[in-house]
């Protein structure tokens, strides 16, 4: 599917970015801006498709930002389209306003939504409502710009559950904090490994982290402890 996701500024600025496959050069968002922006003769525009050096491009311009695609796939491109068309409008349902200010603002949000809705580069959920058991950043207000710009609605009319034009979806209560009582718990491995020219291992190396995030009201101590069965190293069982 796609190999990477780029949001850009107008002026080339890379706002969001996500690598998926690692097969396309990180280069890639230098080149596409290069060729949106001197694209054939004065005063004519590129194409919402395009190829270049092997890669295949898409980009859709909404809110004063490009919001682009890049991929060594043959895929449909009005599939690639509609993905980024429903990824900018997720982004405006919980940002409240699809601006610059607000993707930088809220960059953390924006990037928990992709790895929810992009799986190494496959789409797995673009629903507002469905991505909101597994949102839990908080949306930072920001002020909706004051130039008008092309709704993405009209295009392909995603679903939309916001109240309010320039309004997260984000559930508050009347004192303005958040309705939950949960903690989560992020359990991060990683494993490095080297291999020699023949294909055996060389050096290999594991380790991680414990992530935690609490929404409890009322701040109470929390106790988090691994598993007394737990067994590290090779004097295991089998």
């Amino acid at each position: 599917m796609i190999s990477q996701f780029f949001v850009l500024s107008l002026r080339g600025d890379v706002i969001i970015s996500r690598d998926y496959r690692y097969d396309v050069p990180k280069t890639s968002s230098e080149t596409f801006f290069r060729k949106v922006k001197f694209w054939g003769r004065e005063g004519e525009t590129a194409p919402p498709v395009f190829h270049a050096d092997g890669v295949n491009y898409f980009h859709l311009k909404t809110g004063g930002l490009l919001f682009m695609v890049t991929t060594k796939k043959n895929i449909a491109p009005s599939f690639v389209l509609e993905l980024i068309s429903r990824v900018a409008a997720v982004a405006k349902d919980y940002c409240g306003v699809l601006t610059e200010d607000a993707l930088r603002k809220n960059f953390i949000l924006v990037y928990e939504l992709l790895d929810e809705m992009i799986d190494y580069g496959c789409p797995t959920n673009t629903s507002t409502e469905m991505l909101k058991q597994y949102i839990f950043n908080e949306p930072i207000a920001a002020q909706p710009a004051s130039v008008s710009r092309p709704n993405i609605k009209t295009l392909f009319a995603p679903p939309k559950i916001v109240t309010a034009n320039n309004k997260s979806v984000v559930s508050k209560s009347r004192d303005g904090k958040t309705n939950r009582d949960e903690i989560f718990v992020d359990v991060i491995e990683r494993i490095s490994v080297t291999f020699n020219a023949n294909g055996y291992v060389q050096t290999q190396e594991v380790d991680g982290s414990i992530m935690m995030k609490s929404f409890l009201s009322q701040n109470p101590d929390v106790k988090v402890a691994l598993n007394e069965d737990l067994t590290i190293g090779k004097d295991y069982p089998g």
